[in-house]
């Protein structure tokens, strides 16, 4: 594949941001909080590239891979009270991101934040980022009845900014981000900042791919306002 930073990337008309992984890194307190419900329910403790590597999707379907289908629902009730107590600890702000949104903001490019993180937990990240103040519109799980990587989900997010899927753009670090692009014909940039690599998320079928924000704001044309 060509390299990415060889070939400018356009101007998009609306970027969609993934959170987890993509501007934050909360997987010091995700790993932890899995690690303390699963055990505590009695079952083996599991490592923490298991899952690290089960991230992207819904909390059901991470808890589902270590916790029995019938036990689901109070494995989730036990998440949701304890997240909110340890959320913060370690949180980065990965580097580039700030950045690039500011830019995209200054130039009136719309935004949101789309996420398979829990609606109401994603605002509180928002705003503690600093994400909130350019960026208002956060989606996230259980705000509607779709989940990544439905197109029914994207349109929805698409409609809250006023923006239609040519020429947006979808920023993420999983192939469920590329999978949320493929199904509303967008157009997915890539980062390595999760747990994926550049070649895995080209393999998936990432327009680009880049190992962090600050690459990819170098490469992405956006006009100065």
């Amino acid at each position: 594949m060509e390299d990415n930073a060889s070939t400018p990337l356009p101007c998009p008309s609306a970027i969609l941001w993934d959170m987890d992984g993509t501007l934050i890194d909360q997987t010091a307190a995700i790993i932890r909080c899995y690690g303390e419900v699963i055990t505590n329910m009695g079952y083996p403790a599991p490592g923490d590239d298991a899952i690290r590597r089960s991230l992207g999707g819904t909390m059901a379907e991470t808890m589902s891979l270590f916790v029995a289908s019938d036990r689901l629902e109070e494995a989730g009730k036990a998440f949701r009270a304890r997240f909110p107590q340890i959320m913060f600890d370690g949180l980065i702000i990965l580097p580039g991101g700030m950045d690039l949104i500011e830019r995209a903001y200054q130039a009136r490019i719309p935004q949101a934040l789309f996420t398979n993180k829990h609606g109401d937990t994603a605002r509180k990240v928002s705003r503690y980022a600093g994400f909130a103040k350019y960026i208002p519109v956060c989606v996230g799980s259980v705000d509607t009845q779709w989940q990544k990587p439905q197109q029914e989900l994207t349109q929805h997010v698409l409609e809250q900014i006023s923006a239609k899927s040519e020429g947006a753009i979808m920023i993420g670090d999983s192939p469920t981000d590329v999978a949320v692009a493929q199904n509303a014909g967008l157009t997915c940039y890539c980062v390595a900042t999760g747990a994926h690599s550049v070649a895995e998320l080209r393999a998936a079928g990432a327009e680009a791919a880049f190992n962090s924000l600050t690459e990819l704001g170098e490469s992405i044309t956006i006009p100065e306002s």
